[in-house]
C-alpha cells in the first residue's frame, strides 16, 4: 500500500529515490523523462511563456513525506533553496501522523473582481441602481466566459462599496463593483479580469461616472483554506525537553508572534516556507498566494500571527491555520511547465481546493517546525547542519567531500566558507 512514510528516504541516493518514487506513482515514460532532464524546462517553452528569455533557472525540487491529509496518504513535492525546510515538515508531519494526521477544509472557490466606479454625480444613487441591476451584470459577465459556466463555475453574486466617504478623507470618493467568480480548479486571474472588463461598460452606463480599474483582488478571502492537528504532549518530547515544555514553548512563541509585529512577520515568513515551495512547484502564482496571506494576517487591524497555537482541556498541543489560498490545477504553468504537472501528478489531488487545503497543512507543519526548534535548542543547531553542506560545496568540495568537509565544519562549530575551503585544501593534499 503506498505509503508517504517512508523511513531513512533522507539517506538514500538521488536515483534510489526517484526509484522508489515511480514505484509509487502511475508515471509514463514523458514523466520520468522530467525527472532525468537537465533542463525541464525547454527555452523555446520559457520563450512563450514571459518576455526577453535568456535561458533557465532552476530551483531543488525535494519531497515532504509522512503527510497524511484527511486520512489521505500525500508525497509533497517543495521547489525551495533553503536549507531545513523539507527535512523540518516532514519531520512535524510525522510527529502528526502519529497522532492521527492534519485535518482540513476549505471553502468555495470564489475569487473576487473590483470595478473602480469615479466621477459619479450621487454615489449612493449609483450605489443602487447597480445592486438593483446586479442579474443583469451577473449574466453578462458569464456570457463573456461561459466556459467557466459549463464546468460549474462563474459569476455568482456582486455586491458595491463607496470608499473615502468621510469629509477629510485625502481621497476623493470612488464607488467599487465586487464580482464574486467561482473559478473551480483554475485559479482565475484571467477569466476573473475578462468578465470585470466586459461588464465595465454597462457599469458606466448604470453608474454614469467613469471607470477605471477593473481586475481581480489577490485578497481572496472567499476561498479560505484551514488546517488543523492535535497533538499529545508526549509526541512532542525531545533531547532534554518533556513534551509539555515543548507544548508551552510553542504556545509562548505563538503569543510572541501573535502580540509583535516584528516578531509576526519573521513568524509568519516560516509558514510561508512551506507554501510557498508548493505553490512554485505546481507552477502556481506564489506572489499572489504570498500577497493574500500577508494582507490576511493584518484583516483585525494588526499584523499578526497567521496560525494559532493553544492547549486544549485534555493537555493537547492544538494548532491551527487559515489562509486565502487563489491557487489551480488547470491553465497558466500548471498546463505548460513540464515540472509542474509532474508535481501535480505527483500530489494525486482532485481539484484545486484540495491542493489549497493540502498547502496550508504543510505551512502549519513548517510553522510548529520553526516552533519547536526556537523553543528548544534554538533553530541555528538543525539549520546549520543542513547549511553545512552549501557551505562546503560553496568552498569547492564535490561528491563525497561535501559531507566530510559538512562534518568538519559542524565539529569545529566554524561554518563559514573560509574554514571549508581550508579543509578542502587539506584534504586535497
Amino acid at each position: 500500500m503506498k505509503s508517504s512514510r517512508i523511513p531513512g528516504f533522507y539517506k538514500k541516493t538521488i536515483e534510489e529515490r526517484k526509484a522508489l518514487i515511480t514505484e509509487m506513482h502511475p508515471f509514463t515514460e514523458e514523466d520520468l523523462a522530467v525527472f532525468e532532464s537537465v533542463a525541464p524546462l525547454a527555452e523555446d517553452t520559457a520563450d512563450n511563456m514571459i518576455e526577453n528569455v535568456v535561458g533557465t533557472f532552476q530551483l531543488p525540487l525535494g519531497l515532504g513525506l509522512n503527510f497524511l491529509i484527511n486520512g489521505k496518504e500525500y508525497t509533497i513535492p517543495m521547489a525551495i533553496e533553503e536549507a531545513s525546510v523539507v527535512a523540518s515538515a516532514s519531520h512535524i508531519a510525522k510527529i502528526v501522523r502519529d497522532a492521527g494526521g492534519f485535518v482540513t477544509e476549505s471553502t468555495e472557490r470564489v475569487m473576487i473582481g473590483q470595478i473602480q466606479v469615479v466621477g459619479c454625480s450621487d454615489y449612493t444613487e449609483a450605489k443602487e441602481a447597480v445592486l438593483e441591476n446586479k442579474q443583469i451584470l451577473i449574466d453578462a459577465a458569464n456570457d463573456a466566459f461561459p466556459s467557466i459556466v459549463t464546468r460549474g463555475g462563474g459569476a455568482e453574486d456582486l455586491d458595491v462599496r463607496i470608499l473615502n466617504e468621510a469629509a477629510d478623507s485625502k481621497f476623493g470618493k470612488m464607488l467599487i463593483v465586487h464580482l464574486y467568480v467561482n473559478t473551480v480548479d483554475a485559479m482565475g486571474a484571467n477569466l476573473v479580469n475578462t468578465m470585470a472588463e466586459s461588464i465595465a461598460p454597462l457599469v458606466e452606463e448604470i453608474t454614469q461616472g467613469k471607470v477605471y480599474l477593473r481586475i481581480l483582488s489577490n485578497l481572496a478571502d472567499r476561498s479560505l483554506a484551514r488546517a488543523r492537528c492535535i497533538i499529545p504532549p508526549h509526541l512532542l518530547g525531545t533531547g532534554d525537553f518533556s513534551g509539555e515544555a515543548v507544548r508551552d514553548g510553542v504556545i509562548h512563541a505563538y503569543e510572541f508572534a501573535a502580540s509583535d509585529p516584528y516578531r509576526a512577520v519573521t513568524h509568519n515568513k516560516g509558514i510561508m516556507n512551506g507554501i510557498d515551495p508548493i505553490v512554485i512547484a505546481t507552477g502556481n502564482d506564489w506572489r499572489a498566494v504570498e500577497a493574500g496571506a500577508h494582507a490576511y494576517a493584518v484583516k483585525d487591524g494588526q499584523y499578526t500571527s497567521m496560525t494559532t497555537w493553544y492547549k486544549d482541556e485534555q493537555g493537547n498541543l492544538v494548532g491551527e491555520l487559515e489562509l486565502p489560498m487563489s491557487i489551480g490545477i488547470v491553465g497558466g504553468a500548471t498546463r505548460v511547465h513540464p515540472m509542474a504537472k509532474l508535481a501535480l501528478k505527483l500530489l494525486e489531488v482532485n481539484s484545486a481546493k484540495e491542493l489549497a487545503e493540502v498547502i496550508v497543512a504543510v505551512g502549519l507543519a513548517q510553522n510548529l517546525g520553526a516552533l519547536k526548534a526556537l523553543a528548544t535548542d534554538g533553530i541555528q543547531k538543525g539549520h546549520m547542519t543542513l547549511h553545512s553542506r552549501s557551505v562546503a560545496m560553496a568552498a569547492g568540495a564535490a561528491g563525497e567531500m561535501v559531507d566530510i568537509i559538512a562534518q568538519e565544519l559542524i565539529k569545529n562549530n566554524d561554518i563559514r566558507v573560509g574554514k571549508a575551503k581550508e579543509l578542502v585544501e587539506k584534504y586535497k593534499r
